[in-house]
């Protein structure tokens, strides 16, 4: 089975055409990462950017962010589309920054393709680079049990919203606000925003 990160390199151009832009996401989604960046005290780091339309938006908004991505092809598309931007190579399990030097970090399903002990390795990280009070705020699948789905690029996994604020609190971090969205059942959305314990 390939890689993920191959996976996306090779369809980069079908990505953005179908999930690639801000407004392919749903303005919930939008309202929910705005009123959690502006009340980040710091920059964020937006992991797994892919080409970048979260970053941009984050911008837009007044935040400092920029975006970290593992797919190269990725982040030429979003160097190019959003020049104001600053995106870096990298992956959610390394992150380049110094311990506890991020005031947010957003994981906008860029880790639904990362097995529970990768996932694990990332909240982990996640909880390095952050400081005490730093908030993490994540977009995932979610079900009634935690399980591995074909998705159209890679294997894809759902995580119940009980199961999944468990393993950020045990990373380090106090969850305070979950929700989804049950529209389509088989690809449920939910988030989680979480602040770093100190």
């Amino acid at each position: 089975m390939p890689h993920p990160t191959n996976s996306y390199s090779t369809r980069v151009d079908e990505y953005i055409a179908a999930v690639g832009r801000i407004e392919h996401t749903d303005p919930a989604d939008r309202a929910l990462v705005s009123s959690w960046a502006r009340g980040v005290d710091g920059s964020i780091l937006d992991v797994g950017c892919g080409p970048g339309q979260w970053t941009d938006f984050l911008v837009g908004i007044g935040a400092e962010a920029e975006g970290l991505d593992p797919v190269p092809e990725f982040l030429e598309r979003a160097r190019r589309d959003y020049p104001d931007c600053r995106f870096h190579l990298g992956r959610a399990e390394r992150l380049p920054s110094a311990d506890g030097a991020l005031g947010g970090v957003l994981a906008w399903y860029s880790l639904i393709h990362m097995p529970p002990k990768a996932f694990a390795l990332a909240l982990a990280e996640f909880a390095r680079v952050l400081r005490p009070g730093g908030g993490l705020a994540l977009g995932f699948f979610t079900g009634d049990r935690s399980d591995a789905f074909a998705h159209a690029v890679a294997t894809a996994y759902r995580w119940p919203v009980d199961l999944l604020t468990e393993e950020v609190e045990t990373a380090g971090f106090r969850v305070d606000h979950t929700e989804s969205r049950w529209d389509r059942p088989d690809r449920a959305h939910a988030a989680l925003l979480a602040v770093r314990r100190g």
